[in-house]
């Protein structure tokens, strides 16, 4: 899949990085890739990296997708990460939070903000994103297709990056607002939307 929302290609880059869909784009760009990439994967190496709770959670998921691909049993519903996308007039606004804290946040016009591991000051709204998703996780299964292209204007889509696989829902924003489960989880991402926003304001 080569999806391109942005005209910038850091912003493109980093969009299809938060996904942990595309092992390729991770090869370079870390020192325990070796177990990842192996052409001859090690399963203890590989179960190593992906139940450690203290290693990147993009670099879990990918360790847990090598792991289903060699056809080995992965625990259900480990959430990963969360990935909410939302087009505007301007643009495709998209927000990301994973397990061990880290936030991205791409906005419309192409503009990246990254906040890595747990104590940066927005961590908490992220816990309470991760936290909602985590229930729609509970009630819903894997999607076991490619990933879809970004969502049409109108809608908004929530992908959860999970151990079993990526899930995902979607529907008319407003719609989704009220929803049961998607409505706590578009309240959560637009509490860490501010929060983001804030940080980056002019002082």
């Amino acid at each position: 899949m080569d999806y391109g929302p942005y005209p910038d290609d850091a912003a493109n880059q980093l969009y299809a990085l938060l996904f942990c869909d595309q092992p390729e784009l991770f090869v370079n760009l870390g020192k325990v890739w070796p177990a990842l990439f192996a052409p001859a994967p090690d399963e203890a190496a590989l179960r190593a990296i992906a139940d450690n709770a203290d290693v990147e959670a993009r670099v879990r998921a990918l360790a847990y997708g090598r792991l289903r691909q060699l056809g080995k049993s992965v625990p259900a519903k480990l959430l990963l990460g969360a990935v909410i996308e939302v087009p505007l007039d301007a643009g495709l606004d998209v927000l990301a939070v994973y397990a061990e804290g880290g936030v991205r946040y791409i906005n419309a016009s192409g503009k990246i903000s990254i906040f890595e591991g747990d104590a940066h000051p927005i961590v908490n709204e992220g816990r309470t994103l991760l936290a909602a998703s985590q229930t729609v996780v509970n009630q819903i299964g894997p999607w076991n297709k490619s990933r879809l292209a970004p969502p049409r204007s109108g809608n908004a889509r929530m992908s959860f990056i999970v151990s079993d696989g990526l899930y995902f829902g979607e529907g008319v924003f407003e719609t989704l607002e009220r929803d049961a489960l998607g409505g706590p989880v578009l309240q959560a991402a637009t509490k860490l939307l501010v929060a983001v926003v804030n940080l980056n304001a002019p002082r």
